[in-house]
């Protein structure tokens, strides 16, 4: 089911669309800069899976959709997510982000810690590191890019010339909207200071073979707040939804069942 709700904001009303799977717990999934279609099929595994309300909006600017002009950067972000989960009436709330989606779900645990109960980052940016920078991506082209994001990039390799010309127009939107709410670094410096602030038990999950982001790096992040845990996934890169997603699948149930496990690995 595909919803567009009409959020009211700091910067004005937002429109947000979000795509619903299942029932049970709530879970507020958002993507990374490859656009919606990278958690799709994680999405559906957790509804069929799990008992699970599967929650994935399209953070407006990607997937066609639009963006408006004042609303450019993640902490903005959160705060559209948080007026959600306000609407919504969502309590008891596990957010799972990827990528700039982590950063987001990062940003989104400060704000509003009453409604938001557990947080798994899988392989986030927004971290500003002197010693693991995050990669260059706007520097890079489509196959460097595939090389350093999996463990297996021949398997995830894009041909841009098969794309019909409304697919093109997505793609390039959904990089646009990507550095306009991430910059060219990907990093906030005033991040780590906010990331003391989440109370929520918190999973950091990494795929060791993660070239935009290292494992170093997701250390970095683990480290940054408070009771954190990380776990590093053999058999991944950036994207371990699609890798490695009966893997990631079973370290979010065993946070949702009990936040206090020993996650260490």
């Amino acid at each position: 089911m595909s919803t567009t709700y009409t959020l009211p904001t700091s910067f004005g009303d937002t429109p947000v669309t979000v795509l619903e799977r299942g029932q049970g717990r709530p879970v507020l999934l958002l993507h990374g800069g490859a656009g919606p279609d990278s958690v799709t099929g994680f999405a559906d595994l957790m509804a069929s899976r799990s008992p699970f309300r599967v929650l994935t909006p399209i953070h407006p600017g990607f997937g066609g959709t639009p963006r408006p002009d004042r609303l450019d950067s993640i902490r903005a972000l959160a705060e559209v997510y948080h007026r959600l989960l306000d609407h919504l009436d969502l309590t008891d709330v596990t957010v799972v982000g990827s990528s700039i989606g982590g950063w987001i779900a990062a940003e989104l645990a400060v704000r509003a810690g009453e409604r938001v109960a557990r947080v798994v980052l899988i392989d986030a940016v927004g971290l500003e590191s002197a010693e693991h920078p995050v990669a260059d991506f706007f520097s890079l082209t489509l196959d460097q890019v595939v090389d350093i994001s999996y463990a297996d990039p021949d398997a995830h390799r894009i041909d841009m010339s098969t794309f019909t010309d409304a697919q093109k127009a997505i793609a390039a939107g959904n990089r646009a909207a990507l550095q306009t709410y991430g910059g060219r670094s990907m990093a906030d410096p005033g991040l780590a200071p906010r990331l003391t602030g989440i109370t929520a038990p918190t999973l950091v999950v990494w795929g060791e073979a993660d070239g935009m982001v290292t494992p170093a790096y997701g250390k970095e992040y683990a480290a940054a707040i408070p009771g954190a845990t990380f776990c590093l996934l053999p058999d991944a890169g950036h994207l371990p939804q699609l890798e490695t997603p009966d893997a990631l699948l079973t370290l979010i149930g065993r946070l949702v069942d009990d936040p206090q496990a020993d996650r260490e690995g």
